[in-house]
């Protein structure tokens, strides 16, 4: 079943609010970044490469948590349970999207990473489709 983002808590998808991305090692332990998301009406949108650490984890376990905190209220926070769909397609503009949302550059490669990192990684959007969602209970 899928879950919509609450209207009350939308802006923290939709504005640039740092998350952290909670995927499954093989061995079974969590491991947690610090990740840029959009939303897309559906689902909650991260990048990342296939080769790093949790693209990895996600094309092995497609289970993830996303914890998303207001920069100006800790205590408003929203949790985003769900499975991902993993694709290539449209991968680095949406990555240069987030880019200059997230720091008003106007590309990642080139002005956040090196430009000859392209050509060593494989770009892919996570989509989170949500089946859990999770809001304060001081704001709801």
């Amino acid at each position: 079943m899928v879950r919509e983002i609450p209207d009350s808590h939308r802006d923290l998808v939709d504005e640039p609010v740092h998350a952290v991305l909670t995927t499954m090692m093989s061995d079974g332990q969590p491991q947690s970044s610090l990740v840029w998301c959009d939303y897309d009406g559906t689902h909650v949108r991260v990048n990342t490469t296939r080769e790093r650490q949790k693209g990895r984890n996600m094309q092995a376990n497609p289970k993830v948590s996303l914890l998303v905190i207001d920069l100006y209220d800790s205590g408003r926070w929203l949790e985003v349970r769900g499975r991902v769909e993993i694709t290539e397609d449209g991968a680095l503009e949406h990555l240069d999207k987030l880019t200059r949302q997230y720091t008003n550059k106007p590309c990642y490669y080139g002005h956040i990473f090196p430009e000859e990192q392209r050509d060593k990684e494989t770009r892919i959007i996570c989509k989170i489709k949500p089946t859990k969602v999770n809001r304060n209970a001081i704001h709801s």
